[in-house]
């Protein structure tokens, strides 16, 4: 009988990896045992004795070969033939691979039954149902390990909290730090790590901010995971500020947390803290990896300088498709939608295959260069050529496209006959093309449908507020106000922030809050005066307010861009270049003004808006007044 389980045994090890067993590693050099072990033994060698087929390192090293859940259950099977299963080491080993291999309900039914369980059975099941996206059972398994009385060790904690994170469950999230402080793990730096990370992506950085500090050790991961999360939840400053701490205090930081503070400057479009980085990155490496690399060129794209973007693209040794994806879209951004174009051929030649995001990015330059003819080629050859089916991203920078063109009926069409599921974003993109267009009656469809997806997102009504505005229907303005007043909804505020003195200086409509504020407006109403001389007349249909014309001009004439373009006069030196951010997109009277600030003050003015880039020199700027 023994002899025939061998003999079983055998069979089931050559039908689980043939090619393995004619000359490989011995079973015992699988285990990390420190010991050094012949590399060139074959596993059914005629010289090895029956009784060694029941070492459980024998097992052990077949569990390490198996290659499928049909390979992992033979072996189970054998294993309990052979009266295995009361070994715990085994055991997990086996648990292990039938989550590895998606078999989770098998390593359930092996776990309910197993005699005995340690902490690496509990976190192996766990984070077995967090990986099959099964949340329920993963927290029931949890709450059953803490009342199992065992102590949760720094492997289990962290991948549940890793499924709050997900889940973005901020209650079970919470409880859980409660568990880890019971426990006296509240210092352990993996632990809190994770936690840190949950918080912000939960949307409370403020207890994410409020751990970190608390922490008495933090290691390079603590700091990377507290950078990007400032990032991520919009307050990038703040994660350069954390960045020049962590160096303060003797981190070195690694790669991964030089992507993130990469990913932080072109978040804030921070030029001057973007040239920081790159030269720590030049000491710190010889070469740019296809990561890091294509973090810098959405970096440097982001902070309006094109130039040195397209320098670390030819610069990289190796490129991948996101790497392509990233300058394509950076070109669009920047109005240069033929210069995206001219790189899509030159990725081909390259073997690489488009997906896609690099079709949205094309489709995004087409539509922001007015490439219309361009872009219906591009979306055709996406989803014949390449056999691409167009999601909704897709679908609304094609409707983006039309409707920039004035061709709103076949945008319209577009969006009524299209396949994938419709968002937020398409609807956006048309109601965007009827604010344009003055198109009250296709705006009004629009705003229905926006309204039915996100019932509690001001920007819609203030979108189509203002295009009655525009059509001087005052009466449907005040419905549209009174309405947000009665759900308690405000306009999100429009911001400008201007670069200079090695920082960013923030400016709101009539803002009189800064220091040098006084000194601000003066210089804006010489400004205001040169330009008048010049030509330029203030453009009060953009005031959407139905009030006098004098009312209006004060209106206007305080507008954040405005006193942003001021202060970078007074605080920057002559003749160099101004940079911008809006979180809204440039009002047309505003595009006006800073056109001829551009000619009688001989600055180049690089805006950034939430849309694209404008790059504004000697009255003229890159988009063609088309945006």
């Amino acid at each position: 009988m023994f002899k025939l389980r061998n003999q079983r045994l055998i069979t089931a090890f050559i039908s689980i990896e043939s090619q393995t067993f004619c000359s490989v590693a011995s079973p015992l050099s699988v285990l990390d045992d420190g010991q050094s072990h012949e590399h060139n033994t074959p596993i059914l060698s005629t010289q090895v004795q029956e009784s060694s087929f029941l070492d459980p390192r024998f097992y052990l090293s077949a569990l390490i070969n198996c290659k499928n859940l049909q390979q992992i259950k033979s072996l189970h099977t054998q294993l309990y033939d052979d009266g295995l299963l009361n070994d715990l080491y085994i055991l997990n080993k086996l648990l292990y691979m039938y989550v590895r291999y998606n078999g989770v309900d098998d390593a359930y039914n092996l776990f309910d039954k197993m005699p005995e369980r340690n902490p690496v059975s509990w976190s192996v099941m766990i984070g077995g149902f967090a990986k099959a996206g099964n949340y329920k059972k993963c927290f029931e398994t949890f709450r059953e390990y803490i009342r199992s009385g065992e102590q949760p060790d720094v492997y289990t904690l962290p991948s549940v909290v890793r499924v709050c994170r997900d889940r973005l469950d901020l209650k079970m999230g919470r409880l859980v730090h409660q568990i880890v402080h019971k426990f006296g793990l509240n210092m352990n730096t993996f632990i809190c790590a994770a936690i840190v990370d949950m918080y912000a992506k939960c949307g409370v950085i403020d207890d994410a901010r409020k751990l970190f500090n608390m922490m008495t050790k933090r290691d390079i991961t603590t700091w990377t995971v507290m950078i990007g999360a400032y990032t991520a939840c919009g307050n990038a400053s703040e994660s350069l500020v954390l960045f020049d701490q962590m160096q303060e205090v003797g981190i070195v930081p690694d790669k991964i947390s030089m992507v993130t503070v990469v990913n932080a400057c072109a978040k804030l479009g921070a030029m001057h803290k973007a040239k920081h980085v790159h030269d720590l990155i030049r000491r710190q490496y010889r070469s740019l990896d296809v990561i890091l690399g294509t973090a810098m060129i959405d970096m440097y794209a982001k902070c309006g300088n094109l130039e040195s973007a397209r320098e670390i693209f030819n610069g990289m040794k190796e490129k991948n498709v996101i790497s392509w994806s990233t300058m394509i879209a950076a070109y669009g951004y920047h109005g240069k939608g033929q210069k995206a174009l001219e790189l899509f051929p030159m990725m081909s030649k390259t073997g690489i295959t488009p997906n896609k995001i690099t079709f949205v990015s094309l489709l995004y330059a087409c539509s922001h260069s007015g490439l219309v003819e361009e872009g219906l080629q591009v979306f055709s050859q996406m989803q014949e050529k390449y056999f691409i089916k167009p999601d909704v991203k897709h679908y609304t920078c094609m409707v983006d496209l039309l409707g920039r063109a004035g061709r709103l009926h076949q945008a319209f069409n577009l969006i009524e006959n299209m396949t994938a599921e419709k968002d937020e974003g398409l609807w956006s993109a048309l109601l965007g093309a009827c604010k344009i267009y003055n198109h009250v009656e296709m705006a009004q469809k629009a705003a229905e449908s926006l309204l039915e997806i996100q019932p509690h997102n001001a920007s819609h009504y203030v979108s189509l507020s203002n295009i009655y505005a525009k059509a001087g229907k005052w009466e449907n303005v005040a419905k549209i106000r009174t309405q947000m007043v009665s759900q308690n909804l405000k306009k999100t505020p429009g911001w400008t922030w201007v670069e200079a003195r090695n920082d960013f200086h923030r400016f709101c409509s009539g803002d009189h809050t800064h220091s040098e504020s006084k000194a601000i407006y003066e210089k804006l109403d010489s400004l205001i005066q040169k330009l008048e001389l010049c030509g330029y007349v203030p453009d009060t249909n953009f005031v959407l307010h139905d009030v006098n014309e004098e009312l209006k001009l004060g209106s206007l004439y305080a507008h954040s861009e405005k006193l942003a373009i001021a202060y970078g006069i007074i605080s920057t030196p002559e003749k160099s270049p101004i940079r911008m951010t809006k979180n809204l997109r440039v009002c047309g009277d505003c595009h006006t003004f800073i056109k001829f600030v551009s000619t009688v003050e001989k600055r180049e003015i690089i805006v950034r808006d939430a849309k694209r880039f404008h790059h504004v020199s000697e009255g003229v700027c890159s988009c063609g007044d088309y945006w």
